[in-house]
């Protein structure tokens, strides 16, 4: 009787595992996560657009983080030990990459520009030595190591900053992390969400008045709630067009 149970109960877990939602890590900065009342992270919003019984997000983003700083602290490998086979990671940063990379409280976040293979080997004042490598890189390690765990990473563009350019168009990260963050994800066979061009295209159609009074309460990066669902609905868009389950996860702006 003893075993009759035993089996049961490992038959019982095995259903429970096979059927569970997928989980959909995101990680990235604070545009992506804040817990300021002001400022809010369109991670934290992105579940009122996903099916709960299909997809569960979980936003392991954290604010003032980088590429690098997020895999300094362990919150890569936190996202990895919890990460199953069939588990989403969308990846997005590179608001916080641009300073110079140090050990400085300036340069601590920075990460080498570009794609390429190139590093830096930095001294700490406690003799530690930390390799840093480009943002690219950064970006191609954390997808490697996601489809070694049988994951399925998405790789998303920043989003835009509240910034102009003198023919009246929104400031596009297209020769930079924008770029990068194409060209990796292309390089890896990844799938790839342009954010930063979904949400500064409406931008431009509402314009630079109608975009600070709505969306942004303070600086040219952080948006309010509304703007964070906004670029919530841009990845949602962006999802529309992937050709894996999570686009089946989808409940329309309409529905909601």
């Amino acid at each position: 009787m003893l075993n009759i149970k035993l089996l049961f109960i490992m038959m019982t877990g095995l259903f429970f595992l096979q059927n569970r939602p997928a989980k959909l890590f995101i990680i990235g900065d604070s545009t992506v996560r804040n817990s300021n009342e002001t400022y809010w992270g369109w991670g934290s919003i992105l579940q009122e657009f996903l099916d709960s019984t299909k997809v569960k997000v979980d936003n392991q983003a954290m604010a003032g983080r980088s590429t690098r700083t997020f895999r300094n602290e362990g919150r890569w490998e936190k996202v990895l030990d919890e990460m199953k086979s069939g588990d989403y990671v969308m990846i997005q940063f590179g608001h916080n990459e641009g300073s110079k990379p140090d050990t400085t409280r300036q340069g601590y976040r920075g990460v080498l520009r570009g794609i390429g293979k190139d590093s830096l080997t930095l001294i700490w004042p406690n003799m530690e030595q930390e390799v840093v490598y480009t943002y690219g890189e950064y970006l191609r390690r954390f997808i490697k190591e996601t489809k070694a765990k049988g994951g399925i990473p998405i790789i998303l563009s920043m989003i835009p900053r509240n910034k102009w350019t003198p023919d009246g168009k929104t400031e596009r990260a297209d020769a930079d992390f924008e770029k990068w963050a194409k060209e990796i994800a292309l390089e890896q066979q990844v799938d790839f969400i342009d954010l930063n061009e979904l949400t500064a295209a409406y931008y431009d159609m509402i314009g630079a008045d109608a975009v600070k009074r709505l969306y942004f309460p303070g600086d040219h990066t952080h948006t309010n709630y509304a703007g964070a669902r906004y670029n919530a609905f841009s990845v949602m868009k962006g999802i529309q067009k992937l050709q894996n389950s999570l686009s089946q996860s989808i409940i329309s702006y309409e529905q909601k």
